[in-house]
């Protein structure tokens, strides 16, 4: 499923827009994923819209506490990121509560750093649209082989 997630984020990022879903549907079976893989992530990719909808008033000082599922499932390093980015003022407080809910609905056991980054920007993505993600991109990618960082 999360490779339907990078392949979605790659093919839609400068649209702006995602296809409805039997449109998107029909795409993704295409391009040769599978049935019950594409329903998972659309599925997953529904929680997108319940990303706009709410947002949490928080003190600018507060400080999340993880507990112990999340510290369990959830990488060290992409708990760091989801810190560095709301730090940053890229993810406000209700999206990083909805990117930690979206990574623990993933059927993993462990949720890896990696993971986290690709929900993070994908929200980022959702919120602030394709402009404000393509220079985060290059973190989230610099481990991949062969990737090279943008010009921006």
């Amino acid at each position: 499923m999360f490779d339907i997630l990078l392949y979605l984020y790659d093919t839609y990022l400068l649209a702006d827009q995602i296809p409805d879903a039997e449109h998107l549907s029909r795409k993704l079976s295409a391009a040769g994923f599978e049935n019950s893989a594409i329903m998972e992530a659309l599925d997953w990719l529904s929680g997108l819209e319940e990303l706009q909808a709410v947002e949490l008033a928080s003190s600018p000082h507060a400080i999340r506490i993880y507990g112990t599922e999340e510290v369990r499932r959830l990488a060290l390093e992409g708990r760091g990121f989801l810190a560095f980015l709301e730090q940053s003022n890229l993810l406000p407080p209700h999206a990083r509560e909805w990117v930690i809910d979206q990574a623990l609905a993933l059927p993993d056991d462990d949720i890896s750093a990696d993971q986290i980054k690709w929900i993070a920007l994908m929200a980022i993505w959702k919120l602030k649209g394709a402009g404000d993600v393509l220079w985060l991109e290059d973190l989230v990618r610099g481990s991949e082989e062969g990737w090279q960082p943008s010009l921006h």
